[in-house]
């Protein structure tokens, strides 16, 4: 059975992944998700220090992490240099039914989403002036990184799906990915991550979670 496109409350679609029988985002809306949880909390949170911002997206998914990032390098002038890994990438047909650019209200962007599910794999592609765009067909455990990041977005599949993405061995790889006082943000909010957050070195915020869940995330090295 193929992923399967749907639309979520705010209009934006979603990819249903048959392989693991979850969703790329919140039911509740997708752009409302990401807008919240990576742009808000993480993007903006940063960026009142900073002029240029190293951004590691786990994962790639959709690209909608990665383009509501480059419209807000755009808009901001903030240099960005974004990574994103994604193990099991959806079609190139699958991401031209995706609705983003039309709900953003940001067509004259649609080739520019479009190039990054086009992109070579593990190739930097300077897509627009401010934004840097690398992209790595590995899956998360695999990656080694060190002092590297100002920012993870941690958007893997929930842990009742992928319950070893959420363990102490892969986030101990998340706290040395990271520069120092970078910041990793995630949806998630259960009690037993954060805890492991902060047993492999983060402190821990807990912040008003995006339409339909009531917390979430924000760790800093």
């Amino acid at each position: 059975m193929p992923n399967q496109l749907f639309e979520t409350q705010d209009g934006s679609h979603s990819i249903l992944s048959a392989q693991f029988g979850v969703a790329y985002h919140s039911k509740h809306g997708a752009i409302q998700e990401t807008q919240h949880v990576f742009i808000d909390a993480a993007l903006k949170f940063k960026a009142v220090s900073h002029t240029a911002l190293s951004v590691l997206d786990i994962g790639f998914g959709t690209g909608l992490n990665a383009y509501m990032t480059l419209l807000e390098a755009e808009k901001s002038s903030l240099a960005i240099n974004y990574t994103g890994i994604e193990a099991f990438p959806i079609s190139y047909q699958q991401a031209t039914d995706l609705n983003y650019s039309t709900l953003l209200k940001t067509e004259n962007f649609q080739t520019t989403f479009l190039e990054m599910h086009r992109a070579d794999w593990a190739t930097p592609v300077q897509l627009t002036d401010h934004f840097q765009f690398t992209k790595k067909q590995i899956k998360f455990e695999t990656i080694h990184f060190v002092n590297q990041f100002d920012i993870i977005y941690f958007d893997a599949f929930a842990p009742n799906a992928q319950p070893e993405l959420w363990e102490a061995d892969l986030l101990e790889k998340m706290y040395q990915a990271l520069k120092k006082d970078g910041v990793l943000v995630t949806y998630c909010a259960k009690g037993v991550v954060k805890r492991t957050l902060k047993a492999v070195g983060f402190e821990i915020e807990a912040l008003k979670g995006p339409p339909g869940k009531r917390e979430m995330t924000r760790a800093i090295k």
